[in-house]
Order: C-alpha cells, then sequence, then structure tokens
C-alpha cells in the first residue's frame, strides 16, 4: 500500500481525497493494523494505470 501511494507521488491525505478512503482507514493500512482486501488493491491500481494512459 505505502509503494502504491508514493509511486502517485500523493501525500496520504491526497490519496485518501482522490479514492475517497477515510485517513485513518489508510494509516491503519499502512501501519499494518487492518488488512487491506486484495480486491481493493487490485482496483487501485487499475485505476490508478487507467488514469495515467488517458493524462498521456
Amino acid at each position: 500500500m505505502i509503494e502504491l501511494r508514493e509511486s502517485t507521488g500523493m501525500t496520504r491525505r491526497e490519496f485518501c481525497d482522490y479514492f475517497g478512503i477515510p485517513y485513518r482507514t489508510l494509516q491503519d493500512w499502512e501501519l499494518g493494523n487492518r488488512k487491506m482486501p486484495d480486491y481493493l488493491l487490485r482496483l487501485m491500481i487499475y485505476k490508478i494505470n487507467v488514469e495515467k494512459l488517458m493524462k498521456d
């Protein structure tokens, strides 16, 4: 999760706003306090990749 967020160049707050995720939830995922569903990670990667393609 941290690697994905850092690859976008976004801060935690920006990443949360972009995906509509509560800040505390992202923080818990990154700190390992909660496990993020695998399907959600795949969807986030897909969205980021599609939007990168659209900008090029």
